[in-house]
């Protein structure tokens, strides 16, 4: 099947309201049918409602005065939560303590899961034992979910879990998901710095697989 040109191809960003022509196949043109007018529907009310306009105020006092941390504070105290998750990666620790505190200095009360609780070796849940070359335990982001959702935390940040784990937290986690770190071991968790460098250091991202 031949793909299909979508946002991900796009250098007009008209959509943002700032004018300029929109592509032919621009997304706002090219939708399929009842698509917005479901997405509308989720903000009439409820909690999916409240988080957009929460954010969008969060957005707007903050914009380019505010890092990451101190709008996810504002976020969630503007939303009400009083308990805050934390997913971890146990590499992160000592940045999650720092976390923590901030955040307990701020009124809430937080709780932490690590990504290596329970310590269940790789091969326990049929991971390929030559994996156990960087570690012996497996990360368990399930279990991460479920604990915080014992603890019934108002909302969860996520902290440096892997590619793939983090998607498992994401899906099991009954509060809401935000991220503050993402894991990038080569580049100290600045993913981005790849996708600056991809015309000159990162290049060979580019390359065809062989």
């Amino acid at each position: 099947m031949e793909e299909r040109l979508s946002c991900a191809d796009c250098a007009a960003k008209a959509c943002d309201g700032t004018g300029g022509k929109r592509p032919e196949f621009c997304l706002t043109d090219n939708m399929p049918d009842g698509l917005l007018e479901r997405s509308l529907e989720s903000y009439r009310d409820g909690e999916d409602a409240r988080i957009l306009r929460v954010a969008a105020t969060v957005e707007h006092d903050g914009y380019l005065k505010w890092c990451r941390v101190q709008e996810t504070v504002e976020f969630a105290r503007r939303m009400g939560y009083r308990r805050i998750g934390i997913a971890t990666c146990v590499a992160l620790l000592r940045e999650t303590r720092v976390l923590a505190s901030i955040l307990r200095a701020n009124g809430f009360e937080v709780f932490g899961a690590g990504c290596k609780a329970g310590m269940v070796p790789k091969t326990d849940v049929g991971i390929d034992p030559a994996c156990c070359e960087i570690g012996r335990n497996t990360c368990n982001p399930v279990l991460q979910a479920e604990v915080l959702n014992h603890e019934r935390t108002d909302l969860n940040i996520v902290m440096g879990l892997c590619v793939g784990h983090d998607c498992l937290f994401n899906r099991h986690s009954e509060a809401p998901v935000t991220v503050l770190v993402v894991k990038d071991r080569v580049l100290a968790n600045n993913p981005a710095g790849a996708l600056y460098t991809a015309d000159t250091f990162y290049r060979r991202l580019r390359d065809s697989p062989e």
